[in-house]
């Protein structure tokens, strides 16, 4: 049975402590929201000092904690710390601190319920390879990808690869699009534009020979995939799972993105009956629990092929609000197992991020025909930062943008890596 989010149903009677980590994203933000809504008390662990829940009236008490990346000990131990000190119930890691707090996860359940697998099964779904050769071995659909482990097998591949089709090159270890080397759009006199992953073109492509990584960004330790290109329509999923058992489920469109194949900031709800069908396939055969998205590629044979897995909590959150029936998925998901109840997003949801959608719409004036169809995704989609009763998180993330600007500055990484420098895992420890 699936039940549609925002429908009337059973809540909790136990108010639990839920402490989140990952307190920058706004997909925690707005978990804390629907927490506190449910009458849960919500706590937050997170490295950076400025971040989105830091002033949110939804959370109780926010803590600025170690690094998870770069002092990984420290992390865990403060994380014990503050679970036994706030007596906290149910911990749930929101972003790739996911896969530190694995690491810990045994000595963290002496004090409270973690939502989390082990690092082990986390990093066969994280690493881009390997999860391909996992969802091939059980007979789901993915596209041919081959995996590069150093420059010389790079240039190799550029030469064999190029007379076999189009193919997209990124590092098996990243996030948010960073680093994707795309097919460049061959174009008419017709049009002209780039290729975007998941755009559906009738128009001819062709893989330019690409020079290789910097040093250091290409080794058997940090290798890259050459995947092929499918031409179609991009789609994401967010599901929460128990036991291999789907708890929650949503599939959305995700058309509009910071650059061209970056992070997505625009969330539209899609019934697409292939997407789940792959997922409850995978979830089961798997035994997976936890919260899990997936990236697919709807071909223009109207087949779902999963490009990339990530083992967290991915933006497909926000189509639930206002969340009551999510959060049970995430306190109680043994009770909606019982109940054969699976839920889901109801039916038109639409969430976006203002700040950087309103950076898209304005690439949108200049390409013809596109500004009213950007128009009319704006048009009753909610800002999932603004809040009138929780007005504060709304100007914390002028400043949470402006101190990721100046470390991208001064380190000379992207804004993205600089988001995400302090928490991101790239196969440490295995």
């Amino acid at each position: 049975m699936t039940t549609r989010s925002g429908e009337t149903g059973h809540r909790t009677a136990a108010s639990l402590r839920v402490l989140l980590t990952g307190g920058r994203a706004p997909v925690t933000l707005d978990l804390a929201r629907m927490l506190h809504r449910a009458g849960h008390r919500v706590y937050v662990a997170e490295s950076a000092v400025r971040h989105l829940t830091r002033s949110s009236s939804a959370v109780e008490q926010c803590a600025v904690v170690p690094s998870p990346r770069h002092n990984t000990r420290a992390y865990l131990e403060e994380l014990e710390r503050l679970a036994q000190d706030w007596q906290i119930d149910l911990l749930i890691p929101m972003c790739e601190e996911v896969f530190y707090v694995a690491q810990g996860a045994d000595r963290l359940r002496a004090y409270c319920r973690v939502l989390v697998t082990t690092l082990e099964q986390l990093h066969a779904l994280h690493h881009k390879y390997g999860f391909i050769q996992l969802a091939g071995s059980l007979g789901l659909s993915v596209p041919d990808t081959r995996l590069i482990n150093s420059r010389q097998e790079w240039t190799e591949a550029q030469s064999v690869l190029g007379e076999e089709g189009d193919w997209v090159w990124k590092p098996v270890y990243s996030r948010f699009a960073a680093k994707v080397r795309m097919p460049t759009l061959i174009t008419d006199d017709a049009g002209a534009g780039t290729v975007q992953e998941g755009s559906v073109s009738e128009k001819k492509h062709r893989h330019l020979r690409n020079d290789p990584p910097e040093e250091g960004e290409l080794s058997s330790i940090s290798p890259w995939v050459a995947q092929a290109f499918i031409p179609g329509q991009m789609l994401c999923t967010y599901s929460i799972a128990h036991e291999g058992q789907l708890v929650a489920h949503a599939t959305y469109d995700s058309r509009y993105r910071t650059g061209s194949v970056g992070a997505s900031v625009f969330f539209e709800q899609v019934e697409h009956e292939g997407a789940l069908a792959w997922v409850r396939q995978f979830v089961q055969a798997t035994g997976f629990s936890g919260q899990i998205g997936f990236d697919f590629i709807e071909g223009q044979d109207r087949q779902v092929y999963a490009i990339e897995c990530n083992p967290r909590a991915t933006s497909g959150i926000h189509l639930f609000h206002p969340g009551d029936d999510l959060v049970r998925a995430l306190t109680e998901p043994e009770t909606l197992v019982e109940e054969g109840r699976m839920v889901t997003p109801a039916r038109g949801s639409k969430a976006m991020l203002m700040l950087p959608m309103l950076g898209n719409g304005l690439q949108q004036i200049f390409c013809q025909g596109k500004l009213r169809a950007w128009v009319a995704a704006w048009r009753g989609a909610r800002d999932v930062v603004y809040m009138r009763q929780d007005i504060q998180p709304l100007f914390e993330q002028f400043a949470v943008v402006l101190t990721a600007w100046r470390l991208a500055r001064s380190q000379k990484f992207s804004l993205t890596e600089a988001l995400t420098h302090d928490i991101e895992w790239n196969g440490e420890q295995q």
